[in-house]
C-alpha cells in the first residue's frame, strides 16, 4: 500500500516523459527518481530521526523530496511557509523532525530560516554522479505517509496523519470517480502543504501519469498565460481564485476550452463567482468537498450530473451521513444536520493528542466533521456551514454564508464575512464586515436597506463594517473568528471600521 511504489514504477517506465513543469523547470520521470535517490543519501547522512520536514514551494522539487523521504521509510511533514516562523518552528519541534528540506530561495523571500532541526537547502545537495543503489522502503498500510499540519486559527496546529493507505485509498477514489488518463494536464496553483495540493496536485497526477503544470505564487495574470501555453484539462481551486481569474481583462473565453474539470473547493463557490465565471468564460465551475482529515475528497460533483450548490455525491467507498448535532441520530433527506463521514481515506488522528482525536470520532468510528449540510434523495451532498459558526437569532438558527451570499451580489461589496454580536433581546444579531470592490464608494445604510429586500428581517445585518481587507488564513478562507474578535476587542463601531484592534 506503499503511495510511493506505483510513482516509482511509472517513473521508471516513462524516464523521458515530461511528468511534472514548475515556475524553474521541466522535470522528466529520471530527473525526479534520480533526484529523489541523490536527496535520500543526504538525508540519511543528515538525519537519524523519522519525519522529514519540508519547506518548498510549490513545485517538482516538493515531489522529490516527498519520494526521498518515503524512499527511506520515513513521514514527511509539509510545512506552511504562510504561517510566521514561530508557528512553523513549533511544527517542526512537534512533529520530532530533525531535518528540514528547504531552499535558500524561501529564506529571501521569508526573511527567515528554520533554525529548528538541520537546514538542507536543495543547492547545497549534490545532484551529480550516481546515487546510492538502495531498494526503495515498502510501507503497510497504517504506515505514516505525512503530517498534514492544519493552519490553526483556533489554538495551535493539529497535526492529521495520513497513512499510506489513506492517501493511496484517496487517489484510488478519485480515479474511479472520474476519467484521468496520461493525456490529462493539471493546472497546479495550491500550495503543497494544503491537503488538495498534496493529494489532487502530487500523488494523483503521479500516480497516474499526467502532467503537472506547477506555479508556486498566485498571480493570476500568470495562471491565465500559464492556460494559454499548456491547454490543461483539469483545474482545483479556491473561489477566491476564480474570482481573481474574473479580474484579469487579458482572460478569454477561449483560453477554458480546453478544460474538462473545473473544481473550486475549500468553501462553498459564491453566486457571484459563479454567475461571473458562466456569463464572461462560458464555465460551469463544479464544486468539491473534503477536508484535511478525509486525505482529502469525499465528494466531487462531475459534468453529467451538474447540480448548483451541491458538491455531488460521495467518492467509491467513502460514506456520509447527515445527524442530528445533538442527539447524533441520523435524519432523512433533505434535513439538515452535520456531516459524518467513515471510509478509508479518514485520517488515523492527530499526532500527539489522543484527546482531540477522540473527541472528532463518534461511538461508531465516524469522523465528525463539524460541517452543516443536507443529503437529497439521489445522494447529493449540499454544504449550508458550520456548527461552531451558526448563529441563534431569536430562536432561529441561522448560517453566516446566506447573508454572505446576499451581501456579495451587492455591486460595491468584493467580498464580506458575517459574525454574530451579543444581543440582550435576539441572543444574537447579525454583524457583516465588508471588502469593497475596486473603486466603489461605501453606504452603509443602502447595502443594509439592499439586504433586507432579500432577506428574512431577523438574518438581515444591523450592522455592516468597512474593511480595507478581511481577514483570512493562509489557504485564503475568511477567519469568521477573528472578525469576532475583533468586535469583542473595539471600543466601538468606529474602531472597528478604522482597523484598530485588527
Amino acid at each position: 500500500m506503499s503511495v510511493h511504489w506505483p510513482i516509482l514504477r511509472r517513473l521508471l517506465a516513462h524516464p523521458l516523459r515530461v511528468c511534472a513543469v514548475d515556475d524553474r523547470r521541466s522535470w522528466r520521470g529520471i530527473d525526479l527518481l534520480v533526484g529523489a535517490m541523490h536527496l535520500a543519501d543526504r538525508i540519511e547522512r543528515e538525519s537519524s530521526g523519522d519525519k522529514v520536514a519540508v519547506l518548498l514551494p510549490t513545485g517538482g522539487a516538493f515531489a522529490m523530496a516527498a519520494l526521498a523521504c518515503w524512499s527511506l521509510g520515513r513521514t514527511l511533514v509539509p510545512l506552511n511557509y504562510l504561517l510566521n516562523q514561530e508557528e512553523v518552528e513549533w511544527i517542526i519541534r512537534h512533529s520530532g523532525s530533525d531535518i528540514v528540506i528547504s531552499a535558500s530561495a524561501i529564506a529571501d523571500a521569508l526573511g527567515w530560516a528554520p533554525t529548528s532541526g538541520n537546514l538542507v537547502n536543495l543547492e547545497d545537495v549534490s545532484f551529480t554522479g550516481f546515487p546510492s543503489p538502495r531498494i526503495p522502503a515498502s510501507a503497510r498500510a497504517d504506515d505514516l505517509a505525512a503530517l498534514l499540519y492544519t493552519s490553526g486559527t483556533s489554538g495551535r496546529p493539529k497535526g492529521v496523519m495520513l497513512t499510506h493507505g489513506n492517501v493511496r485509498a484517496n487517489v484510488s477514489q478519485i480515479r474511479r470517480w472520474v476519467t484521468l488518463t496520461t493525456d490529462d494536464i493539471v493546472l497546479g496553483a495550491l500550495p503543497q502543504f494544503h491537503s488538495f495540493g498534496f493529494t489532487v496536485l502530487t500523488a494523483l497526477p503521479l500516480i497516474t501519469g499526467m502532467k503537472v503544470v506547477y506555479t508556486a505564487r498566485w498571480v493570476p495574470k500568470r495562471v491565465i498565460e500559464l492556460i494559454q501555453e499548456h491547454k490543461p484539462t483539469m483545474f482545483v481551486g479556491l473561489p477566491s481564485m476564480y474570482n481573481a481569474l474574473l479580474r484579469v481583462k487579458s482572460a478569454e473565453a477561449d483560453d477554458f476550452d480546453s478544460f474538462r474539470y473545473i473544481v473550486s473547493g475549500g468553501e462553498p463557490l459564491p453566486d457571484v463567482v459563479f454567475d461571473a465565471f458562466l456569463e464572461r468564460f462560458g464555465v460551469r465551475i463544479h464544486e468539491g468537498y473534503g477536508l484535511t482529515e478525509t486525505a482529502p475528497v469525499t465528494n466531487w460533483l462531475r459534468p453529467e450530473e451538474f447540480r448548483r450548490h451541491s458538491v455531488g455525491r460521495a467518492v467509491p467507498d467513502c460514506r456520509i451521513r447527515i445527524v442530528h448535532p445533538e442527539t447524533g441520530r441520523e435524519v432523512g433527506p433533505n434535513r439538515e444536520g452535520e456531516i459524518r463521514i467513515a471510509g478509508p481515506n479518514i485520517m488515523a488522528g492527530y499526532y500527539r493528542d489522543p484527546e482531540q482525536t477522540a473527541s472528532v470520532f463518534d461511538d461508531e468510528g465516524w469522523f465528525r466533521t463539524g460541517d452543516m449540510g443536507r443529503l437529497d434523495r439521489d445522494g447529493f451532498l449540499y454544504i449550508t456551514g458550520r456548527i461552531k459558526e451558526m448563529l441563534i437569532i431569536a430562536g432561529e438558527n441561522v448560517f453566516p454564508r446566506e447573508i454572505e451570499e446576499v451581501l456579495n451580489r451587492h455591486p460595491a461589496v468584493q467580498d464580506s464575512g458575517v459574525v454574530g454580536e451579543p444581543d440582550d433581546l435576539r441572543g444574537e444579531i447579525p454583524v457583516a464586515f465588508v471588502e469593497l470592490a475596486e473603486g466603489a464608494s461605501f453606504d452603509e445604510a443602502e447595502i443594509r436597506d439592499f439586504c433586507f429586500e432579500r432577506l428574512a428581517r431577523h438574518k438581515s445585518p444591523r450592522r455592516i463594517v468597512r474593511l480595507d481587507a478581511l481577514p483570512r488564513n493562509p489557504t485564503g478562507k475568511i477567519m469568521r473568528r477573528r472578525l469576532k474578535e475583533m468586535l469583542a476587542d473595539a471600543g466601538s463601531p468606529e474602531s472597528v471600521a478604522d482597523g484598530r484592534g485588527a
